[in-house]
């Protein structure tokens, strides 16, 4: 059985677009540019998308590149952007070039990331010496220690 919540969103643009879904069964919620926005290679740029929204609380948004403009060279570079629910502020989306050409043009109206809600569980930290963690098979091994690769 599915989570079920209501997001609510405002259009801060007469020409913005409100999120859609690909299928019925998408994880993600397409979000649309604004306008026109040009991305030069290796540099990071903000695009608009004229939104805002209300995310309940104990949710997150997660901004996430669409595979199609990842495929292009188009990629998100704080990887998955997180929207807070207490953020009433305008959606953007963060993203760099990193493709073929020096630019790459976003168009008005285009598809440029997606949007998934994911629940955020209430976390109370507890100090306590290194000691006391419990002991794993794994142990301190660090970046590529949990396979052969």
């Amino acid at each position: 059985m599915r989570n079920e919540i209501q997001v609510k969103f405002a259009k801060l643009d007469a020409a913005a677009q409100l999120p859609t879904q690909g299928s019925a069964q998408a994880a993600g919620w397409d979000l649309y540019a604004l306008e026109e926005t040009i991305v030069p290679k290796g540099a990071s740029v903000m695009i608009p998308t004229g939104l805002a929204c209300a995310i309940p609380e104990g949710w997150e948004g997660q901004i996430r590149c669409r595979s199609s403009l990842g495929k292009k060279g188009m990629i998100l570079p704080n990887g998955v952007g997180t929207i807070d629910s207490d953020y009433r502020g305008e959606l953007k989306v963060l993203a760099t070039w990193i493709g073929e050409g020096d630019t790459f043009t976003v168009g008005k109206g285009e598809r440029v990331a997606q949007m998934l809600f994911a629940p955020v569980p209430l976390v109370h930290i507890e100090e306590v010496d290194f000691s006391d963690l419990e002991s794993t098979e794994r142990g301190v091994g660090g970046f590529g220690s949990s396979g052969q690769y």
